[in-house]
């Protein structure tokens, strides 16, 4: 799966020379961040106007009418752009981050539920905008970064944030937490 600047996103396989489906063509907004879920057979795409679309995977272009795939399910969920996201435990409950005008940068929410409806809980952490999120399922952690290097930890369990740390002096682009989950690694633009 390939996401571009011109917000195109493409689906390749192994052995086939050419694309085998165009998920969204050129002319939209630059894809930030695309995930799939645990089990394969979804992902999402967000972009820098703050949206996110959630697309089945086994979707394949009819040749005959040349129709594309549309997401099964399209909100905004930053006012001004979104930057990663993450599936939490099942696929139907999601985390983004991003920037949004009133703060709420790391946002959760219930794909169960219609999109005016779906904010589960948002979280100020980071006041210059979220960078990139990583999931611990094990401890429900979900840690983020920011632009003005610092990490958060939020206890998905309870709602609330843990603790802030000053990792970088620059923006978090990249966390990795090991798996048994006793460490985690962020890396920033520097």
């Amino acid at each position: 799966l390939t996401g571009a600047q011109d917000g195109s996103v493409r689906m390749f396989e192994w052995g086939h020379a050419q694309q085998i489906t165009c998920f969204r063509s050129g002319g939209n907004s630059r894809v930030t961040r695309m995930r799939f879920n645990y089990q394969g057979n979804k992902f999402g795409i967000v972009d820098a106007d703050g949206y996110i679309g959630l697309y089945q995977t086994n979707w394949k272009c009819c040749p005959v009418t040349g129709t594309s795939p549309k997401p099964y399910l399209t909100w905004q969920c930053h006012n001004k752009t979104a930057n990663d996201f993450v599936f939490i435990s099942s696929s139907s409950l999601i985390a983004t981050a991003g920037l949004s005008s009133d703060n709420r940068n790391i946002c959760l929410w219930d794909t169960l539920v219609s999109p005016t409806n779906s904010l589960v809980h948002a979280f100020i952490c980071h006041d210059s905008g979220a960078t990139v999120l990583a999931y611990a399922p094990k401890h429900q952690l979900l840690l983020s970064g920011g632009r003005k290097g610092f990490t958060c930890i939020i206890d998905l369990r309870q709602k609330q944030q843990q603790q802030l740390l000053q990792s970088h002096d620059s923006p978090v682009k990249a966390i990795a937490v090991d798996p048994t989950e006793e460490y985690f690694v962020t890396g920033s633009a520097e």
